[in-house]
């Protein structure tokens, strides 16, 4: 009756057996499996009573003994374990056999010495633990008792004949007994005639050497052929077959003639393997000098071992043992291997909580290896967890993690959101750009604004663009110069027509006089170029939309490919205070092979920034020790100054409120007012009512920017009454300006804490 209240314990077994991809082992069928719970996988070992002999129900029950008791790093690790009147089931880390894992590797290339090496090393570890620690004997050992974890590492199980050498009070049938081909693998010598007790299990090692570098052996008198066993574990091998069985070494012998100088076993890989085993009691010095050789050496590991053997280690040095910046170079070369879904899991929290460190080390190694990782990082962890410690760079008292975090901003830039990128970063920006006692720093900041640029909002780029690069076209280092002049053919897209007569080329003709030449020859080739795009529309304003396409092919392109420079050879220089010429294009390290001392630069750069025009200099000083923020337009990129006199900081400025409602600090029109006349002060053409082409084109340049004729009909309607027309016009445009000027007054509440004051 209480059978028919009893549980089936199959049913409560945790672990559930995937019927695909399964193996025959020896007795056991290799199944893979997963825990119920979790997911997490294992590999579980069935034995049907059922299918099998009283001997091999004997064995079964001995392996699951010894395996449930028998712990050991080499040792196939068990998990869970059930035993039914129907049935064994031993559960252990997933793993599968060596023949499968050398096929596999095999369809690849084949495995290497060097996993073969540490793969052996292991087995060999394990033999000598069973024979010289527990006093046992595998009696077992072959290519079917040898299983391969995820790691790649090699682990001994097939205890199945696991005797004791001391005398066991039940005997187990030999393999032979079970499996007559295996009869192969006994040695010539009979049991208990000469030698040591291990002897037999030291032979079988050997024959294991052997089918692992020339496959399956098929009799006992191939032995006698090496075939493709490395002349460095010929010499080890010949003991381990050898004849006598007096000589045939110890396993911990065998061990060690192969980690001996020269030996098979004396590699990189091995030593690493050794070390990452003991890494908890290394001393810290000796884990940062491992962490420095592991990269050189990572590139020769296998891909299996750096994923699931390396890189928890690293992970771990990382969050418990201090390793800190030393651990970034693996770390990011092991990343290499992993999927998308893997690297999210296990690196992008680990580099999320590396941006926080106050490690100048672990901050300037992460700018520079940013590249590897920025395509995993989301744009929520960019703007919350990492931008708010990355723009601590650019105060930094290190001009080498100033650059760094300049350069970095053209891999974040696409994926800040709309106040950092356009207020918290042109606001740094602009102080780099002016206060900077770095050239090389002044002018990266130059080209990554100019490569940024596309990412800003058109309020922004109206703002800042032409005010910064006009800002670089008058720096002292000759680099930046040439930065800006390339800023402003790279952006040329941005620029109306009047902009670029009005305010661009009026700075690319100061540096046709520029005393370094490669300054000269960008400033000609862009003044030649926005003439071009001038007269080009000048002869056809209907191709002003095509000539965009034609400067981007031009400029660009070659300017994206152009890389910002590196100061790393430079930025700690001593006094030297000439200026070397940079030698072509090219922006390299040797291009700059001496430049101002950051003394003199430091000095320069203020008597130089005093002298500025009000359209380029600072509206609000403030210090960098954080007694004021202000904004791109307080840091002196902002020009869009209402015709009032107030600072159009309250709202983002649209292409048309800018043609309309800008007007410069120093007085002068914007680029869209200035030139604009009445229809009156046009000298017309008679009685015929025509005007002259130049006013024409006057009209057409400085309209077409403000955006009122666009199109083609608006501009046959000037072949009638265009003095009526301009007038209209102008009045509506009055009307309008001062409408928008009085809700902006009625608005207007107190003035904003550093804004200056206009009478």
């Amino acid at each position: 009756m209480w059978s028919f209240f009893a549980r089936d314990p199959i049913k409560d077994f945790n672990y559930e057996i995937l019927p695909e991809n399964q193996e025959k082992s020896g007795i056991w069928t290799l199944s893979r499996g997963k825990r119920k719970t979790t997911g997490e996988p294992v590999s579980v070992f069935l034995y049907e009573v059922s299918q099998g002999t009283e001997e091999q129900t004997q064995l079964a029950k001995a392996a699951f003994k010894r395996t449930k008791t028998l712990r050991h790093p080499n040792i196939l690790s068990y998990v869970d374990g059930l035993e039914t009147e129907k049935s064994l089931y031993i559960v252990t880390e997933p793993v599968t056999t060596l023949a499968a894992h050398l096929k596999l590797q095999a369809e690849k290339g084949g495995a290497s010495d060097l996993e073969v090496s540490w793969g052996l090393h292991q087995i060999v570890k394990a033999l000598s633990f069973l024979v010289n620690d527990c006093h046992l004997n595998h009696n077992n050992l072959g290519m079917w008792a040898v299983f391969v974890d995820r790691a790649g590492e090699w682990k001994l199980g097939g205890l199945d004949h696991v005797t004791s050498d001391q005398g066991d009070s039940t005997s187990l049938p030999p393999p032979k007994v079970i499996s007559p081909d295996l009869e192969r693998y006994d040695p010539p010598e009979s049991p208990g005639n000469g030698g040591d007790k291990w002897t037999g299990d030291v032979w079988r090692l050997g024959c294991l050497i052997w089918e692992v570098f020339n496959g399956s052996l098929p009799r006992a008198s191939s032995l006698r052929s090496l075939g493709k066993i490395p002349k460095q574990l010929v010499p080890h091998y010949c003991e381990l077959v050898g004849a006598n069985p007096k000589i045939r070494p110890n396993p911990a012998r065998f061990l060690l003639n192969c980690r001996s100088p020269g030996g098979f076993m004396n590699n990189s890989f091995v030593e690493s393997c050794l070390f990452l085993e003991e890494i908890q009691i290394k001393e810290p010095a000796e884990k940062q000098q491992f962490f420095q050789d592991l990269s050189e050496n990572l590139d020769s590991f296998p891909e299996d071992f750096c994923k699931h053997k390396v890189l928890p280690q690293l992970l771990t040095a990382f969050e418990f043992g201090n390793a800190g910046a030393v651990v970034l170079t693996p770390l990011f070369k092991v990343g290499k291997y992993l999927s998308a879904e893997e690297y999210q899991q296990k690196i992008i929290p680990v580099i999320v909580k590396m941006f926080s460190s106050t490690d100048r080390a672990m901050r300037i190694r992460l700018l520079q290896q940013m590249e590897q990782f920025i395509q995993y990082l989301n744009e929520a962890a960019v703007n919350s967890q990492i931008f708010p410690h990355v723009v601590h760079g650019f105060t930094d008292t290190n001009p080498a993690i100033r650059e760094q975090t300049v350069k970095s901003m053209l891999l974040l830039a696409p994926k800040l959101n709309e106040t950092n990128l356009n207020q918290e970063l042109m606001r740094h920006f602009a102080r780099l750009q002016a206060r900077d006692d770095q050239g090389p720093i002044r002018c990266n900041t130059t080209v990554c604004l100019g490569k940024i640029a596309p990412y800003l909002n058109a309020g922004m780029r109206q703002r800042v663009l032409i005010s910064a690069f006009s800002r670089a076209a008058k720096d002292l280092f000759p680099a930046s110069r040439a930065a800006g002049v390339l800023g402003f053919a790279a952006t040329h897209q941005y620029y109306s027509v009047a902009e670029s007569a009005n305010r661009i080329l009026p700075t690319l003709c100061t540096l046709t006089v520029d005393p370094d030449k490669n300054v000269r020859d960008q400033a000609f080739k862009a003044i030649k170029s926005f003439l071009s795009k001038l007269e080009t529309v000048s002869e056809d304003p209907s191709k002003l939309a095509e000539i965009g396409i034609m400067f981007l092919k031009a400029y660009l392109l070659p300017w994206t490919t152009k890389p910002i420079i590196s100061s790393a050879a430079y930025l700690f220089q001593t006094s030297n205070e000439e200026t070397v010429e940079p030698d072509g294009d090219r922006w390299d390290d040797e291009d700059w092979g001496s430049i101002e001392s950051s003394e003199a630069v430091k000095k320069q750069s203020s008597d130089w920034s005093s002298g500025w025009d009000a359209d380029d200099s600072w509206s609000n000083e403030k210090d960098a020790d954080g007694q004021g923020q202000s904004s791109p337009a307080d840091e002196g990129w902002g020009n869009d100054w209402d015709e009032d006199g107030s600072l159009a900081e309250s709202f983002t400025p649209t292409p048309r409120s800018i043609a309309s409602t800008e007007a410069p600090k120093s007085g002068r029109l914007s680029s869209a007012q200035e030139g604009v006349r009445l229809a009156s002060d046009y000298k017309w053409d008679g009685a015929e009512g025509k005007s002259t082409t130049s006013d024409l084109l006057s009209i057409v340049s400085q309209r077409n920017c403000a955006g009122d004729w666009g199109t083609e009909e608006n501009w046959e309607s000037l072949d009638g009454d265009q003095a009526e027309l301009v007038k209209k016009k102008r009045e509506e445009r009055r009307k309008e300006l001062e409408a928008k000027r009085a809700e902006r007054k009625a608005a207007k509440g107190p003035l904003k804490l550093g804004a200056r004051k206009l009478d």
